[in-house]
């Protein structure tokens, strides 16, 4: 092949051949099907011979196409390390992934402390119903401050806090419903929801009931824990929050503890991290480390 290598065609074709998809090539490319199909086209042009089967709507590597790929699939994958590596020493901010309740409520207001030891490092939070992966990719976190029982698969968690979650409800919604006595017993009220739908599965599992009945996801959610406090207090379901949060609310009697249960000690917010050797790694340890400091000096 003379001239110039066609790079943009070859990184085209490499993303088709893995995916047998133009529009998913596309979306990892950052850029349209039609232009994918022109870099494959012109591809196929240059080299004088079919790399794809078009079959209806489906794509098929030919043999030829087979053995291109596979020559080419590492050197790629080689690439793609090597920018990332880059990436990696010279970024400087940390991704934080966590709930909206925890950081508006417990990180932000602590954030300041930190950046006043550490100028040289930028926090980025991120806040969201979507789980954001750990890792040097670009758009993964660095670390996560995550709400459960700790067994995220190949991922290391560390606890961080345990913050008492009771299940509370307004007085009239509890007098007007039957007695709870078990944690199974909520199930028979209407929920309010996190804005994920997880806590009431994790703490009846934590509870040592099914987390797996299709009540416990269901009801209202709400993104953040003031709205479902009132959503409580209006009388709408029961909500699962920390007793620190709504001891004024049941001070004046505006909610009540619905089942005051024993506390399983997993149930708790995880500082949780993806260990590493590159660079970054100082950076996370740094924080890591001051998230414990904090959590020490008190909650």
């Amino acid at each position: 092949m003379s001239g110039p290598l066609p790079l943009l065609s070859l990184r085209a074709f490499v993303e088709v051949g893995r995916t047998s998809s133009m529009k998913d090539a596309a979306g990892r490319l950052g850029v349209t099907p039609g232009a994918v199909s022109q870099q494959i086209k012109a591809l196929e042009t240059r080299l004088g011979l079919a790399l794809f089967e078009r079959l209806n709507r489906e794509l098929r590597l030919t043999a030829e196409g087979r053995h291109l790929l596979d020559d080419l699939s590492e050197p790629f994958r080689q690439i793609e390390q090597a920018v990332d590596r880059v990436h990696a020493r010279h970024r400087t901010n940390l991704l934080v992934t966590t709930t909206g309740a925890f950081a508006a409520t417990w990180l932000v207001p602590r954030l300041g402390r930190f950046t006043k030891r550490h100028p040289d490092i930028e926090i980025r939070i991120h806040t969201g119903p979507a789980i954001v992966p750990l890792g040097s990719n670009p758009g993964d976190a660095d670390i996560a401050i995550r709400h459960g029982l700790g067994d995220w698969p190949n991922l290391t968690a560390e606890p961080l806090l345990r913050p008492r979650l009771v299940p509370v409800g307004s007085p009239d919604l509890l007098a007007g419903g039957q007695p709870i006595r078990h944690p199974r017993d909520c199930l028979e009220y209407p929920l309010l929801q996190d804005e994920q739908a997880v806590d009431w599965p994790l703490w009846l599992r934590a509870m040592g009931c099914k987390s797996s009945d299709p009540r416990a996801t269901k009801g209202s959610r709400f993104a953040d824990s003031t709205l479902l406090c009132r959503a409580a207090v209006a009388g709408q379901g029961l909500a699962l929050l920390r007793d620190t949060y709504v001891q004024d609310e049941i001070a004046a009697g505006r909610l009540r503890i619905a089942l005051d249960a024993p506390w399983p000690a997993d149930f708790a917010y995880y500082v949780v991290t993806r260990p590493s050797n590159d660079s970054r790694w100082a950076r996370i340890d740094r924080f890591r480390a001051w998230l414990f400091e904090e959590t020490a000096d008190g909650e």
